[in-house]
């Protein structure tokens, strides 16, 4: 199922414009790094590819998350992450997952969607 999804990720990259004049380049779009999804996730407002990138940060992000809502459904699940009853919104959470991933350069090159549930499961927890 990862690789149909890293797969489905690597092909919406490759559709993306290759004629690049901003900071963004298409490899940007592949996210094979956390780097990568943060290079997407700040893009400044006058780069080119700003809407693609951002609406791909988010849909990244909150894919990945729904992927693991689904998956932690069942009566047996077992959660790593347990977010407060009153969520913060969708931009809070991304805004807060990339001032720390800033924070902690040492991901950058992990795969973005560990970097997403090590935040998470850092601001998160669940009970034991």
């Amino acid at each position: 199922m990862m690789k149909w999804i890293a797969g489905a990720l690597i092909l919406t990259g490759l559709m993306i414009n290759p004629v690049l004049a901003g900071d963004l380049s298409v490899e940007d779009f592949e996210v094979k790094t956390t780097k990568d999804l943060i290079d997407l996730c700040t893009a400044p407002l006058d780069d080119p590819l700003y809407p693609k990138a951002i609406h791909f940060c988010h849909g990244y992000l909150v894919g990945a998350y729904h992927y693991y809502e689904a998956s932690t459904a069942g009566p047996n699940a077992a959660p790593i992450v347990c977010p407060p009853k009153k969520r913060p919104s969708r931009d809070e959470t991304i805004q807060k997952f990339v001032e720390w991933a800033k924070a902690h350069p040492q991901y950058w090159n992990e795969l973005p969607v560990e970097t997403e549930f090590r935040f998470l499961t850092e601001i998160w927890p669940c009970a034991k």
